[in-house]
């Protein structure tokens, strides 16, 4: 068996969910987990989890789901171990920035943490006076210059502007920001609020 993670695009309305999994279970595929990330304007995005019997059966599932009206799916991606639990998963990475031992600490398992909850590419926390970056994990991630323009555009006037690939969250020192960047899928509102809470337990 071979561990995939699917996000798909839903009808939010009663059967659409299982129409769904009969689908899976077609191609001899078993669903071990769902979170759903968001929900709204009538559809929702679910993440499944699920068991698949060989890599070769991925063509064939996704054909599958091809099948059933109103479903897309946004992304496959395989895991390398057993699926994590996103609600335990979250908590560890509070605890870990609650009992860092100084601030620097603390924004270094941030910036892991924040990688690790979403999947992104990259993650910084920039001080936007210096234009330094105070802690980052990640490849391929702008230079601190840029960044600095774009929080600064998508600041503009005191109002936060959204982009599906990176995001930007204030933490409580004004001058600090946490950028996140994910090219492969949208950041999702609520992997924007788990940040939100992340960077907020630095005021504790």
């Amino acid at each position: 068996m071979t561990t995939y993670v699917l996000r798909v695009w839903v009808p939010d309305r009663p059967g659409a969910l299982g129409a769904v999994a009969t689908r899976i279970g077609a191609v001899q595929a078993d669903v071990i987990g769902i979170d759903i990330i968001e929900r709204g304007a009538g559809r929702a995005i679910d993440d499944l989890v699920i068991d698949l019997p060989d890599g070769d059966s991925v063509e064939t599932l996704l054909a599958e789901m091809n099948q059933i009206e109103g479903v897309d799916v946004e992304d496959i991606r395989e895991l390398d171990g057993a699926p994590p639990d996103p609600a335990r998963q979250a908590l560890h990475v509070a605890g870990l920035i609650q009992r860092g031992a100084s601030l620097k600490q603390q924004l270094c398992r941030l910036v892991e943490g924040a990688q690790g909850l979403i999947g992104a590419d990259w993650a910084v926390v920039i001080d936007l006076e210096t234009s330094a970056l105070r802690s980052f994990v990640g490849e391929d991630m702008p230079s601190e210059k840029w960044i600095c323009a774009f929080v600064a555009g998508a600041t503009t006037g005191g109002v936060s502007r959204e982009h599906e690939d990176i995001a930007v969250t204030a933490l409580p020192d004004p001058k600090l920001k946490l950028v996140v960047g994910r090219g492969r899928l949208p950041i999702r509102a609520r992997e924007r609020c788990v940040l939100e809470a992340l960077c907020a337990l630095l005021a504790e």
